[in-house]
């Protein structure tokens, strides 16, 4: 579900919203410009798998596109044809494919494919079948371990491909691989697979395959290697206003987050000294004090093993104390005699709150990347553009 309105008009969530994850597709929109202005001429194609990373796909996809992004990306032709039947017409790349994929639709509905060896078979059948050649992207492995063909079988890939091609059933629109470690730009790995991905756009064109889209910079990579740049980046963090790197803030990149988790208060109650906190105990308080139950949990994708992660409340940071429970978790006021009071707004992230979503992946040891992806479907995204008029929320069903 998605509550489209504006910030300006309603600045607080409306009481019928216990939770929300407010999206603004104006962060979006200036994240993606920022990002083409370091990449510039390159193409820029924004991931938004896996629901916009947490933002909604189709709210991601169309600010994205607004603010410049020629191509978007989907690990599963399932989120492409997502985008499809919302009416996004702009190319799509999908890259992680099952033996369940549904090669045809994706051929009819004009998503390329990533191909990293076995796939090109079923998809040579399936446009065979609807007399419609498939548009292809080949992956090679140049270090990563994942997805990709390795180097060793490149040259048996590429025979198939330029075999396919010849026959009307692929044409091959592009090459790419996937970097490891660019969010540490001292590390050497990045230039050895840049090495070994230059050497297999040479085997492919001695396979008669140059194809037009070279492409191999993530969010990173877009920041800090302009020779992976080649034709076109494919972004995904850096989009949603969030920082790859650790010794770089979202701000020293001009990244604007995306993203801002709410709730309010759910009661609030004085302790005395050693009360426990939460299941197994593993914290009591050191004096007396107020707490405040914040009704967000596992369940909604707050991390379960999170200490002492921050959160905003009346203009006053607090920290989480005690485990994180399915639908809960707990905050030490610090004092007895507190202000906070039931139905007061909390933060979680973002916002004017100074919390980053890498704050709560410190205290989970986890990274941005997972903490923004993991807010479950039980909070609802709240589309609030900050940059149109104001307008009253209007409750809207489907996907943000």
């Amino acid at each position: 579900m998605s509550i489209i309105g504006d910030p300006r008009a309603t600045p607080r969530l409306p009481e019928a919203v216990e939770r929300a994850a407010v999206i603004d597709p104006a962060a979006i929109r200036h994240n993606v410009r920022t990002i083409a202005s370091y990449v510039h001429p390159a193409k820029v194609l924004v991931a938004v798998k896996a629901e916009g990373y947490g933002h909604g796909a189709v709210t991601a996809a169309r600010a994205a596109l607004e603010g410049g992004a020629d191509w978007l990306g989907t690990a599963h032709v399932s989120e492409a044809l997502v985008l499809r039947a919302a009416g996004i017409e702009a190319p799509i790349l999908a890259w992680l494919h099952t033996r369940g994929t549904d090669f045809a639709a994706a051929i009819t509905e004009h998503i390329d494919l990533g191909i990293s060896g076995w796939e090109i078979h079923h998809v040579a059948r399936a446009a065979e079948a609807l007399q419609k050649p498939a548009r292809v992207h080949l992956k090679i492995d140049t270090g990563l371990g994942r997805n990709g063909c390795t180097v060793e079988q490149w040259p048996e890939l590429l025979s198939l491909a330029a075999q396919c091609q010849e026959r009307g059933l692929i044409s091959v629109e592009g090459i790419f691989t996937h970097l490891a470690v660019a969010d540490e730009p001292d590390r050497r790995e990045t230039d050895d697979q840049l090495e070994v991905y230059r050497h297999a756009l040479e085997v492919a064109q001695e396979h008669r395959i140059v194809p037009d889209l070279r492409h191999v910079a993530n969010t990173p990579a877009a920041f800090s290697r302009p020779d992976a740049h080649f034709d076109m980046v494919r972004v995904g963090v850096g989009v949603y206003g969030h920082s790859p790197f650790a010794d770089r803030t979202a701000e020293d990149l001009g990244l604007r987050p995306a993203m801002e988790l709410r709730t309010t208060v759910a009661n609030v109650k004085q302790v005395p000294t050693g009360q426990g906190i939460s299941y197994g105990l593993t914290h009591r308080v050191d004096r007396p004090t107020s707490l405040a139950l914040v009704p967000l949990g596992y369940a909604d994708g707050i991390p379960r093993v999170a200490v002492h992660a921050p959160v905003w409340i009346n203009g006053r940071r607090y920290q989480s104390v005690g485990r994180v429970a399915m639908d809960q978790f707990v905050v030490d006021l610090e004092e007895l005699d507190t202000p906070v009071q039931v139905g007061d707004e909390v933060v979680i992230f973002g916002g004017d709150s100074g919390i980053e979503a890498a704050d709560w992946g410190s205290a989970a040891g986890t990274t941005n990347y997972e903490i923004i992806t993991r807010i479950g479907e039980r909070v609802p995204r709240v589309v609030l553009d900050s940059e149109q008029a104001p307008s009253a929320a209007t409750p809207q069903q489907g996907s943000a």
